[in-house]
């Protein structure tokens, strides 16, 4: 799966993204925006060793449902779902290693990580 480098015009509803059962990743945020664009190389680097979390980047702004619903203030946050359920969240991310563990936690299925380096 590994990085989506494309925010998605549409969003999906909010029951969309809670019916997702497998581990995910919501990205919110706009592709002008800096903090955003610094990211998306941390966000690379940590999601090619979790090929089994899905990313899914939804610009996000005024009137935008789907990032009010998880309180969404700044840009870019990661809200980490497993079975519809947020696990972790990270606003502003500066380093892989807070992404990677974030995923670790999120991609974890009956205990066992859920990524090919630990299959």
């Amino acid at each position: 799966m590994g990085l989506n480098a494309v925010y998605a015009a549409s969003e999906p509803s909010r029951s969309q993204i809670d019916d997702i059962t497998e581990p995910i990743v919501v990205e919110f945020g706009a592709p002008w925006c800096g903090h955003c664009l610094a990211a998306q190389p941390l966000l690379a680097s940590a999601l090619a060793a979790y090929p089994g979390v899905r990313h899914i980047k939804i610009e996000d702004g005024p009137g935008r449902r789907l990032g009010r619903s998880f309180t969404v203030k700044l840009w870019p946050t990661l809200i980490f779902l497993r079975q519809g359920s947020e696990v972790a969240r990270l606003v502003r991310p500066t380093d892989a290693a807070a992404i990677v563990q974030a995923l670790a936690s999120t991609a974890l299925t009956d205990g066992k990580p859920d990524c090919a380096d630990h299959r």
